[in-house]
This record gives C-alpha cells, structure tokens and sequence, in this order.
C-alpha cells in the first residue's frame, strides 16, 4: 500500500499556503489541518485526492470511531473527531473549486463528513477547565527557591504569567525592552513577540494581589544590576548547559538567547507545580484565572472590556460592540485603578449577561464564582 502519493502532497502545499496567506491561520492551526488530512490519507490507503467520493467521507468517520489516542489510549473525544471531520470537510470544499479538480469532486460529497446533530452537540459542550485560584498561586511563588539564576528565572516566570495572562508562546520571545516597569505594562509587539494571530496590543499588570508583582520587579532589576543585560536581552532566557564535575551536562546558568518555543515553560510549570504538591496548571489556565477575577471585580461594562482588551481578547470586544473600543489611557486607567479588595457582585443584570458570555468563551462555569 503506497504511503506517499505526490499529487495530494503538491495540492496540499498548495492549501496550507491558501490557509496561512488568504486566510491567516497560524502555524499550530495549518499543523492541526496537516495532522487531519494525514488521518484521513492513511485511512483511505493515500488514494489521490481527486478520486475522493462520498463513501470515503463516510468510511472516514467509521475508521475515527474506532480509533484511540496515542496519550490517553481512550477511544477518540467527539471533540477531536468533530475537528477532524471539519478540517477535512474544510479542504475538500476548497479543493472542489480548484483546477484539474472542479470536474472531479462534488462539493454535496463533502458534507458526508459530517457528523450527527447529536455528536455535534457532544462535541462543542462546554466543559469546565481546571483553573487555580489565586491562593493556589500564591502559595506556589511562596514555596519556589529563589537563590540561583534559573530559579529567580522560574519564580519569576510564574508571577509575570499571572500579573499579566501572556501565552506561553509570546512569554518565549520576550525581551527587556517590551517591559515597562514605571508604567507596569507588557508591550507585545507582533514584530518580535510571537503573539496569537500576530496581534500587537499592550498588557497592563493585572491587579492580582500577593507577591507577584514583587516577584518580577526584583527579578528585572537583577537581571540588569546584577547579570548587567540590556533591552534588547531576553526577559526569560534559556538554560544554560554545560559540563559538570561528574563530566555530564547540567544546567548551569541562562543563556542569552530566547528560548525557541513555550515546551520548556510548560516544563517549568509542571515541575513547579508538583514540588509545591499541587495539582498542575498549564500557563494558559491563569487566563482563565484572570477571566474570573475579572468577572469578580469589574462592575461596569466599560472596565469589564478594559478587562477582557487586556487579555487581547478581540473575540471578546467584538461581543461587547456596541461599547466602542476602549482607548489604551483609559485602559490603563481603569486596570490601574482596580483592585483585588474591590471584588464585588456585578452592578446589573446587563452586565451579570456580558461576564456569563465570556466565561462560556473560556469554558467557565458562572455558578462557581
């Protein structure tokens, strides 16, 4: 059975460059559709595209049922198969419209790869997250070392994510000069910040309370009285490693360079997490952490969506419309001027409506705050 067919692989290119150009989509995104085309390929033994018919969509989603997955070796979520069978409805729409193509493919064949009403339902069902409070964090910093380089680093990387709700993947590519300590704000500049969607926006540090801010202040400062590194130096630097006396490789200090990717912060999390015997939170859970502090404290709508353009939640703006973009001085005013000790029920019943959209958006449950 053939494993590679050219043509599919030509077309292919050909669609991820549609999706990243015309359509914007970001890289873990177009991986996300390479890794669903490649299900569907080996499923139907890499049969050229061309030759697709309505009894392929359908043997697809039979052969998806009785699949596991390779981390858990449960049987495959609804959620994963439903985004699956999406990604590749997706294309063979889009292929029906191509040359070479047009006179083969039905687009009525794509909507074979639909799945029943009910799977739908089961698989966009809003689940709620793990998300740690602030006091699981709080005792987190708390019990982390703080002595050597790496652990000012660490310490340091678990306060910045929650005074400020950065992706992993911008907190990667940071560097000094995006922080503005006077003013507390994160500036995260598309153009050397891996951003979602290569959205530039600024971030002002979240009024969270504890020792966080503390935290990066000191850690800032170290990193420029003491290691004496410059604007254009990266925030959270990656490991050294060198030699050891036992002639093996250990880590030894930071390097001054970035690191290439968010593994090594998840890793960081983790390790974290289970030395201060705590159930383990990714980096992106204190988003939703932050979500609902601010569920919790904003009593207008106005600073609820300060809030939420904090967060960069364009998503979240475009719900709340009709209020207008909030300009960044009033932002930072009103980010400024909250405060942990001002946590309080909503003040209406209109804006109780605008925080329940936002937590469905993140998976939150409303009956928990």
């Amino acid at each position: 059975m053939a494993k590679h067919n050219s043509a599919n692989a030509r077309i292919k290119r050909e669609y991820f460059q549609y999706l990243k150009e015309a359509m914007r989509r970001d890289e873990a995104s177009i991986d996300a559709v390479a890794k669903a085309l490649s299900r569907f390929e080996e499923s139907n033994g890499h049969k050229d595209f061309g030759r697709f018919h309505r009894e392929q969509a359908v043997a697809f989603k039979h052969k998806l049922d009785e699949q596991t997955s390779v981390r858990t070796g449960k049987p495959l979520s609804r959620a994963t198969v439903h985004s699956t069978l999406s990604a590749v409805k997706a294309f063979f729409f889009w292929l029906a419209g191509q040359p070479g193509y047009k006179s083969k493919i039905a687009y009525d064949d794509a909507n074979y790869f639909n799945l029943s009403e009910k799977d739908v339902r089961i698989a966009n069902a809003t689940r709620q997250r793990p998300v740690p409070s602030l006091d699981q964090i709080n005792h987190l910093l708390a019990t982390m070392p703080a002595v050597s380089d790496i652990e000012l680093r660490n310490r340091s990387l678990i306060a910045f994510t929650i005074l400020t709700g950065a992706r992993d993947g911008a907190i990667a590519s940071l560097k000094m000069k995006h922080i503005d300590l006077v003013d507390r704000v994160v500036h995260q500049d598309a153009r050397d910040v891996r951003t979602k969607a290569s959205k530039s926006f600024r971030t002002w540090f979240f009024p969270v309370g504890g020792d966080a801010l503390e935290i990066f202040t000191d850690y800032c400062q170290h990193l420029r009285d003491k290691l004496l590194w410059g604007n254009d130096d990266p925030l959270f630097p990656a490991t050294l490693i060198a030699i050891d006396e036992s002639g093996g490789f250990a880590p030894c200090g930071l390097r001054r360079e970035n690191w290439k990717s968010a593994g090594p912060i998840r890793e960081i999390f983790k390790a974290a997490f289970e030395e201060a015997g705590l159930p383990y939170f990714n980096p992106h859970s204190f988003r939703n952490t932050l979500v609902q502090l601010g569920e919790r404290t904003c009593t207008t709508a106005e600073t609820f969506k300060a809030w939420s353009q904090n967060l960069g939640h364009e998503q979240v703006l475009t719900t709340f419309s009709s209020y207008g973009s909030v300009a960044p001085h009033r932002q930072a005013e009103l980010i400024r001027g909250l405060g942990i000790n001002n946590v309080q029920e909503p003040a209406s019943h209109e804006l109780k409506e605008l925080m329940a959209a936002v937590a469905k958006l993140h998976g939150i449950s409303m009956n928990n705050l």
